[in-house]
């Protein structure tokens, strides 16, 4: 059988559509199987809690298990490997917090790029953290905190959960916005570094709302502020920071990212999805009590979050001097 050039030209180009109409198909039937949400962080968090009320909604809208894989170690640098190197067929999405937007700074030996190698689905949930302090810390407000640390420089201590935490560099932004000099002394997680807060071993912690809410109601801890622009639903009561400290801002983030390169089909169901749950009146509610204000949008709009935060926290973490443990 003899093929004229035409023919030839129209088996080629027919050819080299077949991957993408490939491509097309699998998005199209998405999803056929299990998938997994990797979250860097051990179970028993707000990130891992977050990650398993999208896990759990998602398996009932898709018919399909969404299955938490927790892959904890380096700030969650652990976690995002395994994504970034994952196939970019929808099947492995990983749980965003801030501190991805902040290791491209702390980190030197990446093995990925994190704006590069993880492309953005949607942003879940803007968080919080509080500004606790031990009861016989003679302060009931940020000005007080401020008037106090100044008149003891150096005598302070405030903990965190580690080198380059969010809790670290909040804090960090803090001391160069408000001019004082409080000793940072690192815990390996959030959990010891209340205990310490509570023992009265460190005066001072700026806290996610889930690790420090309980020991505020029960009376252990004495709250000052918040580091978001806005008040909080679940602690209507304190201000904000800038309220004292025109400026000053420090909320983190989560939600839900993909391998670069996964059909943006696919990208747009998970991000429609996932917006339908945001409007649920029960996961929205879990959400505030872990300290987070829902959010949703599109994929682009959680792109510029990310962007703007990795800028702002590197300026810090060059200025604080922090350096990776």
């Amino acid at each position: 059988m003899k093929f004229t050039r035409r023919t030839f030209l129209n088996l080629a180009a027919g050819a080299a559509a077949l991957p993408g109409l490939s491509r097309l198909a699998q998005a199209q039937a998405w999803p056929s199987r299990a998938v997994r949400i990797v979250v860097g962080f051990p179970p028993g968090g707000a990130t891992d809690i977050q990650a398993r009320l999208m896990g759990e909604w998602l398996t009932g809208r898709l018919g399909q298990q969404f299955i938490v894989e927790n892959k904890p170690g380096a700030s969650g640098n652990i976690g995002t490997d395994t994504v970034a190197k994952a196939p970019a067929d929808g099947y492995t999405l990983l749980q965003v917090v801030t501190p991805h937007a902040i290791n491209s700074a702390l980190y030197s030996n990446l093995t990925f790029d994190f704006i590069r190698d993880i492309a953005p689905v949607v942003y879940v949930a803007r968080l919080a953290y509080i500004v606790v302090v031990n009861p016989s810390v003679p302060v009931t407000t940020i000005p007080e905190l401020i008037a106090y640390a100044k008149a003891n420089p150096g005598k302070i201590n405030y903990g965190s959960a580690g080198q380059g935490t969010p809790q670290n560099i909040s804090c960090e932004l803090f001391k160069m916005m408000a001019g004082v000099n409080l000793v940072h002394v690192p815990y390996r997680g959030g959990a010891p570094a209340v205990q310490d807060l509570m023992a009265g071993q460190v005066q001072v912690i700026f806290a996610p709302v889930s690790e420090a809410i309980q020991h505020v109601k029960a009376g252990k801890l004495r709250a000052l502020a918040v580091t978001t622009a806005k008040r909080l639903d679940v602690l209507p009561d304190l201000p904000p920071i800038g309220d004292f400290l025109p400026g000053y801002e420090a909320s983190g983030f989560a939600g839900i990212g993909v391998p670069k390169n996964t059909p943006p089909e696919i990208i747009d169901r998970l991000n429609k999805e996932i917006n339908a749950a945001l409007a649920d009146a029960r996961i929205k509610e879990r959400i505030v009590e872990l300290g987070g204000t829902v959010i949703g949008g599109s994929a682009a709009e959680f792109g510029t979050i990310i962007s703007e935060a990795t800028e702002k926290w590197a300026k810090v973490i060059k200025v604080a001097g922090i350096k990776a443990e």
